[in-house]
């Protein structure tokens, strides 16, 4: 289940709140601690390709967008 999916439901439990709570308890995606999907990129949010060194938290996309504003010089 995707966590777009679980998000449909909401509709028909906005008039019942315990089970709108009950159904959030098991069926909300759980937050990842390890793994590739714990780290996400804060500028787009990708999970993918992620740039940790020197405090970057960027994947590698955005890091080519903006690398000359902050910084960094391409070598061939």
């Amino acid at each position: 289940m995707t966590a777009s999916y679980y998000k449909k439901a909401f509709k028909q439990l906005k008039a019942k709140p315990t089970k709108l709570a009950r159904y959030l308890k098991h069926n909300s995606p759980k937050s990842r601690t390890t793994g590739i999907g714990a780290k996400r990129c804060r500028r787009c949010g990708r999970t993918g390709g992620h740039i940790d060194k020197y405090g970057l938290d960027l994947c590698r996309q955005c890091f080519r967008e903006i690398a000359t504003k902050i910084g960094f010089k391409k070598y061939s």
